[in-house]
């Protein structure tokens, strides 16, 4: 699975922890970011999207806001 995804969240955000075992059921590694602990990697995220909400994911460098279960298995081709 080539895919590059990055998954930015918060330890307290319950649909970032949806995000991340959807991601994993369906057979994918990711990097997490901690934007409450980062904050370079929250001043990308919001430069890339204009959205400072979480989660957040980038998929080959293609921003998706929120579990867009659509938009992630289409940038994912499954």
């Amino acid at each position: 699975m080539d895919k590059k995804i990055i998954v930015f969240s918060t330890p307290t955000c319950s649909w970032c922890v949806k995000v991340k075992q959807y991601i994993k059921q369906k057979g994918y590694t990711y990097k997490d970011v901690d934007v409450s602990k980062d904050e370079r990697a929250l001043q990308d995220m919001i430069r890339k999207t204009g959205q400072q909400g979480v989660p957040q994911l980038w998929i080959n460098g293609k921003a998706v806001v929120g579990f867009d279960r659509a938009k992630i298995d289409q940038l994912l081709n499954i």
